[in-house]
């Protein structure tokens, strides 16, 4: 084996062990993605809803139909490992109203700040349907699944996000912590039950 050789394949052993290497990813299958995604779920890093500083995503078109104060079913794959948990937030008018990222707590490292844990609202509040979804702390080759219910409101292009917050990870740039998929959601309100009057009105 000759030195170059050698070399080539140390520096493969360790660049696949070293810390931080491997990011996570994941797919939004259900409700459909508003961007079309490769087989990892790229591109995702940057908030609130995909893309990343080199490339914003391509819009899929897709428009989910559901009824208010019922359940939406969301179905998520994660292509890459990663320990952590999601979130499912709903904005009316914008994708501007989406909450913030989870606010990390975060410990130094040789390669910079490392992702500890992260805050997770219980009882959630509007704008988010859900949190602290599917912790684990393995990998999981099954889709993770769950129903949110919806708020019983009426809007054309509600905008449905679902996030990934990654622990033990190293900084990403841009999303810090966090992975992003987005959905639109046409939302009709059922006349059987009373409008959800916390949630802003339509524009």
């Amino acid at each position: 084996m000759t030195n170059l050789t050698r070399s080539a394949l140390v520096s493969g052993v360790l660049l696949a062990l070293a810390p931080g290497v491997m990011h996570a990813h994941f797919k939004l299958i259900e409700p459909a993605s508003w961007l079309i995604e490769d087989e990892r779920g790229d591109p995702q890093k940057a908030g609130p809803c995909g893309g990343t500083n080199a490339d914003y995503g391509k819009p899929s078109y897709s428009v989910t139909q559901a009824t208010g104060g019922s359940k939406l079913h969301v179905k998520v794959q994660e292509t890459i490992y990663h320990p952590g948990h999601y979130r499912v937030a709903l904005a009316v008018n914008s994708p501007a109203e989406l909450p913030v990222d989870p606010k990390a707590t975060t410990m130094d490292s040789d390669r910079g700040p490392r992702s500890v844990s992260a805050e997770i609202q219980s009882p959630v509040q509007m704008p988010l349907l859900a949190d602290g979804l599917f912790v684990h702390t393995a990998k999981v080759d099954a889709p993770f699944e769950t129903d949110v219910t919806l708020p019983n409101i009426s809007c054309r292009r509600c905008t449905l996000q679902v996030i990934q917050f990654m622990e033990q990870h190293a900084v990403n740039n841009p999303g810090m912590f966090t992975y992003h998929h987005c959905a639109v959601v046409q939302i009709t309100a059922d006349p059987k039950k009373p409008i959800d009057a916390a949630w802003p009105k339509e524009r």
